[in-house]
């Protein structure tokens, strides 16, 4: 039995750490997930083409198959576009695209609800710590594609929907774990992240992503010289995640100033569009 999906990353408006609510977008930067299985077989071995930790997509394949009921084992294998570590959703992408490529290979597609297939990838994420809050935010964005605000602390989808933007982001030449972020000084930006979701909720995410990255930088000690430089031109700017990437948002020749001025730091630029898809078999 073997199944294929893919799943996109996704850049932070409004990060959830400080105060579990928080708001993403779906860039087109695509997870491809391949699962093979063979019922009455047990374990899953992993396989990726990053440097990174295979515990989560392996836990993905197990939670579906205990979801649906099937005892099998077998493999599966990411390949992606997302820089890992990297705060634009590199984790919740592979989670949604393992999870989906389960499903094609028992042939049950429609056994879960778009948002019941995020949730076994937020759990499993949970599970095996390479998240602080769940991340329903960024799992959702990736899924549903669009925009996302979400209550983490709920599980609960506030909003879904289309996001039409230009996109340019900057990748410096390191990598940041999610779940090594120092979550007691990220709570001390609380009041000014709440003030950044009040503005999302009113549909101003230019504003929610800049005030959002400027408290980020400040309690997590980065430098937010890529946002200030950004904001020359572009509609809103911030920090993605917990960095060390930053994202600017606005229209073509917009992002385009700012992807000119980003070429000029070491690192990657990177100018996906905005995914409308979200997570597809």
């Amino acid at each position: 039995m073997r199944g294929e999906a893919s799943a996109p990353g996704a850049v932070t408006i409004v990060n959830a750490i400080a105060t579990l609510k928080g708001s993403a977008f779906a860039v087109d930067l695509r997870t491809r997930a391949t699962v093979e299985l063979e019922e009455g077989a047990s374990g899953v071995e992993g396989s990726t083409d990053v440097e990174v930790d295979t515990t989560l997509i392996e836990t993905c394949v197990e939670n579906t198959l205990n979801r649906i009921g099937v005892e099998a084992g077998g493999t599966v294998e990411t390949q992606t576009e997302i820089p890992p570590e990297s705060g634009l959703k590199s984790s919740s992408a592979a989670a949604n695209a393992t999870v989906l490529a389960t499903l094609d290979a028992l042939d049950a597609e429609d056994a879960l609800e778009p948002l019941e297939a995020t949730l076994v990838g937020v759990e499993s994420a949970r599970e095996t710590g390479v998240t602080i809050t769940g991340a329903l935010d960024d799992a959702s964005a990736s899924m549903l594609g669009g925009v996302v605000l979400t209550d983490n602390s709920k599980d609960e989808l506030l909003r879904h929907e289309k996001f039409d933007t230009h996109v340019v982001v900057y990748v410096p030449d390191e990598r940041a774990a999610s779940a090594s972020t120092d979550v007691e000084r990220s709570k001390l930006v609380a009041p000014v992240v709440e003030h950044a979701f009040d503005m999302a909720s009113e549909g101003d995410y230019a504003d929610a992503m800049t005030t959002n990255g400027f408290a980020y930088c400040a309690a997590l000690r980065r430098d937010a010289s890529p946002a200030v430089d950004a904001l020359a031109h572009a509609e809103g700017a911030g920090l993605s995640g917990t960095g060390p990437s930053f994202a600017a948002i606005g229209d073509r020749r917009q992002v385009s100033e700012v992807a000119k001025e980003w070429k000029e730091l070491e690192g990657t630029v990177l100018e996906p569009e905005t995914d409308g898809r979200g997570a597809k078999i």
